[in-house]
């Protein structure tokens, strides 16, 4: 469509740096004064300075017992989650991942040979894991669970009750958890919010987390995973992982020089959070918009800027999420991706990408309501 000359709202991808958010201050000067320091490789595990301000980072954050070699910067948390699955697990184990899930983890396990088994999230009670689905699904074959918290796609922020559910489970049957928190930084509305290795010490736990969306450097490619097990548990993993980043020599360096000064600045990611701030009115005009649409649900959003909304199938003419997503492109010109790209099927649901203007968003929601006013049954 783009090459014929029609242009395209893309609220499909959570990339900030095509919505004109800057590059903050801090890792700009970071990068220009330091650049000369990355020119030769550096340790596979990453620089000294930039693990030292994770490990600092997440001992701020509660987590207990790390230290820097127990952190990994990799190219971006999707070479993580390569690297961690292919040391974890292969064929015929299992792993639960959350429904709905960022595709990332779904297919990382099927390329590392294993079943990717999905767990239920619950929309009525605001997105959180569903702890008895959960029980229900591990079995001798399972080795790990995955947390995605705070939440892609639906933007949930788990309680901290039901995390310590899922430790429970953990311990019960000798699992690992790897908790994905990459968008811990973009949590709204004063939530609380707690770190997975920080609430349960003694469930061996790898951790993911980045500077792609808190700091708007995307393609940077700047992600890491943290090891934290009181006994060792990980050790056969961490050796692993360290065989297959010795494999790539080293993650990129150049970018790995503004870890330290990212991780030191939360002043620019917390003006977005506020009132005013880019991302809360992004999400005030997306809700404001869905709130004058009758036939669609939706749960709000804690963090990030992801909404995942229902569309009642009752009330309209679409066959599917799928079905839905297209036709909503080619009238509207809205690019959105249907909830089954997430691993969703009980009912009919998108998710939104809040990251153009207010008006941009504002408008899009107006463009909905009309497309959907036209599909009514």
């Amino acid at each position: 469509m783009e090459a014929e000359g029609t242009k395209v709202l893309k609220l499909n991808t959570g990339n900030p740096g095509k919505f004109g958010f800057g590059l903050p201050e801090s890792v700009r000067a970071a990068l220009a004064e330091h650049m000369a320091e990355a020119v030769p490789y550096c340790d596979m595990r990453g620089m000294g300075a930039a693990r030292k301000a994770i490990c600092d980072y997440h001992t701020g954050r509660g987590i207990k017992g790390i230290t820097p070699d127990d952190i990994f910067i990799c190219n971006g948390v999707s070479e993580a989650a390569s690297m961690i699955l292919d040391s974890l697990i292969g064929f015929d184990d299992e792993i639960l991942l959350p429904s709905p899930c960022y595709s990332l983890w779904s297919n990382c396990t099927h390329l590392a040979g294993a079943t990717p088994v999905f767990y239920r999230c619950d929309p009525n009670n605001k997105w959180n894991p569903d702890i008895a689905d959960i029980r229900s699904k591990v079995n001798d074959k399972t080795k790990a669970i995955l947390i995605i918290n705070p939440n892609n796609p639906t933007g949930a922020v788990y309680s901290k009750e039901t995390l310590l559910q899922i430790a429970e489970i953990a311990k019960e049957k000798n699992l690992v958890v790897l908790s994905d928190e990459i968008y811990d930084r973009l949590v709204m509305d004063d939530t609380p919010y707690d770190s997975f290795a920080a609430i349960a010490p003694d469930v061996p736990c790898v951790t993911f987390n980045g500077l792609s969306k808190s700091h708007i450097i995307c393609g940077f490619r700047c992600g890491w995973m943290t090891f934290c097990a009181p006994n060792g548990e990980l050790d056969e993993v961490k050796s692993g992982v360290t065989k297959l980043a010795a494999l790539r020599l080293c993650g990129n360096a150049l970018t790995q020089l503004v870890i330290p000064a990212a991780l030191d600045d939360d002043a620019s990611t917390r003006a977005m959070l506020v009132p005013g701030g880019r991302l809360y009115e992004q999400r005030k005009a997306t809700c404001e918009g869905l709130d004058k649409i009758d036939g669609v649900e939706y749960v709000e959003n804690k963090a990030s800027f992801y909404l995942f909304p229902k569309i009642d199938k009752e009330k309209f003419d679409f066959e599917s999420a799928q079905d839905f997503a297209m036709q909503f492109l080619h009238e509207c010109n809205v690019l959105v991706i249907p909830g089954t790209g997430f691993e969703w099927s009980e009912d009919i649901r998108f998710r939104i990408v809040m990251l153009p203007e207010p008006e941009a968003i504002a408008k899009a929601m107006a463009d909905l309501k009309t497309f959907l006013d036209r599909h009514r049954k």
